[in-house]
């Protein structure tokens, strides 16, 4: 793995990953895309961008909750929207350095320009047949496990 290694000096095994959808059918998706492909995968998941900021901030419910190593966002959702969520994890700096993968069903030009200038990390529309999303699924846990160097945990959050 090509990933930052941790307080030890040694690398995750798994590429632990927080995915804010709002949509349980694509959640299940996503879910069974990491088991069909047996990902290596600590998969944690929120609702809307209002619980994946408690997650991220350790409040709530979630004040266990680890840091991720990347968060997958969806754009439209109740109460907190994606866009909402990118530009407050990328304005905090306890949080910025997580990379954040859009993952949505909008190809609009204008979300893929408003997510790119507030500094989302890749912007990947989702594929409407089950092969290819998992293929796409497997491609962006290949990418951030194996290919990308990721940034190290660090003690004050996590």
């Amino acid at each position: 793995m090509n990933t930052a290694a941790d307080a030890t000096g040694t690398r995750p095994s798994t590429l632990r990953i927080l995915l804010v959808e709002d949509d349980p059918a694509d959640v299940a998706l996503i879910e069974n895309a990491v088991a069909a492909r047996r990902l290596p995968t600590e998969l944690h998941h929120v609702g809307d961008g209002e619980e994946a900021m408690a997650f991220l901030n350790r409040t709530d419910a979630h004040t266990n909750a680890p840091r991720p190593d990347l968060i997958i966002l969806d754009l439209n959702m109740p109460r907190m929207n994606g866009r909402e969520v990118l530009s407050a994890v990328k304005s905090d700096d306890q949080l910025k350095a997580i990379p954040i993968v859009v993952f949505t069903t909008s190809g609009i030009d204008a979300d893929v320009l408003i997510s790119y200038s507030a500094h989302a990390n890749a912007y990947v529309t989702k594929p409407l047949d089950l092969p290819t999303f998992e293929r796409v699924v497997s491609d962006i846990h290949r990418f951030y496990s194996n290919i990308a160097s990721l940034p190290p945990a660090r003690p004050d959050v996590g």
